[in-house]
C-alpha cells in the first residue's frame, strides 16, 4: 500500500521586528499557482495582527497567539496543524514563528509523532537584521543564537539601514557559521524568493543551545479589538504612532490593522520607525504592542481618541 504524501512544512523565524510578515506576504504573492499553501502565524501577544495582515481571502490562515510555539502554545499548535492538514490538504505549510520562539524546539515538534507522520520538514528561513547580527550581545542570547543556528537559509533584511562596514562584517560572519548554511542572502522590502523554500537542508549541530525559562525578556503585551464599522482617523492614527514612544515605557513593538475611510491599513512600528500598507482584512480593527511596561488604560484612551466621532459606538 503506497504511503500517503506528506505536506512539506517550512518555518519562517527571526527576532522581533525583523520583517517576517513582510517577507511572508511577498512569498505568498509569488507562490507557484499549482501549489496549494496554508499558513500558520504565531504571535507573542493574545491579539493576532499578522494573521489579519496575511488573510487575503485565498489562502487558509490560522493563528496561534500567546507565546512561543514550542512551550506556551505547543499543544494548541499540534491541534491547529492537524486540523488544518485534515481540512485543507495543502501541498505546503508555512509557519511564521513568533519573534520569541525557540525554533529548534519547534522543528523537533514538527518531526515527532503525531505531526511527523504527516509532515516533511523543509528549509528553515531565518531573517536577521545585520545590525543586530554583528552585535555579539545578540549572540549571547540563547534564543537569538538558536534562531540563527537552526536556519538553512539566512536572510538579511533592512540592509538599507546598515552601513557598508556593517554589511561586510555580516557577510563574513554569516559565511563563517558552522555548519555552513545552504544559502546566505540579503533581501530588500521582504523580497524572499519562493525557490528558497526548497533549499537543501543544512547539517545541524548535534547539541543545540540550552534555553532556560528565564531567558525570555520581561516584556508585557496588550491588545485591543474594535468591531468592523468603527472607522479611525488617518491623521489621528499618524499622531498616535508618532508619539507612541513617549506614551509607552520601553516600547519594543506595535502594530495594528485599522479601517480608515474606505481602506484597511496595516500599521507597523519597530525601532522608532513605522509604516502603513493596505491589506485585504475586513473583519475587525485590532492593535497590539509589546513593551517593558505600559499603562493599558491610558493607551486605550489615546487609541479611542483616534476613532472618528460619527462612528463611535
Amino acid at each position: 500500500m503506497p504511503s500517503m504524501k506528506k505536506t512539506r512544512v517550512n518555518v519562517l523565524t527571526g527576532f522581533l521586528g525583523v520583517g517576517k510578515t513582510t517577507a511572508l506576504r511577498h512569498l505568498i504573492s509569488h507562490r507557484p499557482r499549482d501549489e496549494k499553501w496554508a499558513i500558520i502565524v504565531n504571535e507573542f501577544g493574545e491579539i493576532g495582527i499578522d494573521g489579519a495582515v496575511l488573510d487575503d481571502g485565498e489562502l487558509p490562515v490560522a493563528e496561534i497567539a500567546g507565546g512561543c510555539l514550542c512551550c506556551v502554545a505547543g499543544p494548541q499548535m499540534t491541534v491547529t496543524v492537524a486540523n488544518l492538514l485534515r481540512r485543507e490538504k495543502p501541498d505546503r505549510l508555512i509557519i511564521e514563528a513568533s519573534g520569541l520562539a525557540h525554533a529548534a524546539g519547534l522543528i523537533d515538534e514538527l518531526r515527532t509523532e503525531p505531526l511527523g507522520n504527516a509532515l516533511e520538514v523543509g528549509a528553515v528561513l531565518t531573517l536577521v537584521d545585520p545590525r543586530q547580527f554583528v552585535n555579539n550581545d545578540y549572540f549571547r542570547q540563547p534564543l537569538y543564537r538558536d534562531q540563527v543556528m537552526v536556519a538553512d537559509v539566512l536572510l538579511a533584511t533592512k540592509s538599507d539601514l546598515a552601513d557598508a562596514d556593517t554589511l561586510a562584517v555580516y557577510r563574513d560572519k554569516a559565511a563563517g557559521l558552522f555548519p555552513p548554511k545552504s544559502l546566505v542572502a540579503e533581501i530588500h522590502h521582504g523580497a524572499a524568493n519562493p525557490i528558497w523554500l526548497d533549499a537543501a537542508l543544512a547539517p545541524k549541530p548535534q547539541y543545540r543551545p540550552s534555553v532556560r525559562k528565564d531567558d525570555a525578556p520581561g516584556w508585557q503585551s496588550q491588545g485591543w479589538t474594535f468591531p468592523a464599522g468603527t472607522t479611525f482617523s488617518g491623521e489621528a492614527l499618524t499622531d498616535f504612532f508618532d508619539t507612541l514612544p513617549q506614551k509607552v515605557d520601553g516600547l519594543v513593538r506595535a502594530k495594528g490593522v485599522f479601517q480608515v475611510m474606505d481602506s484597511w491599513l496595516w500599521l507597523n512600528w519597530t525601532e522608532g520607525r513605522w509604516a502603513a500598507n493596505q491589506v485585504a482584512w475586513r473583519r475587525d480593527n485590532r492593535f497590539e504592542l509589546i513593551a517593558n511596561g505600559l499603562d493599558a488604560a491610558a493607551i486605550e484612551t489615546a487609541l479611542r481618541a483616534c476613532i472618528e466621532p460619527w462612528s463611535q459606538d
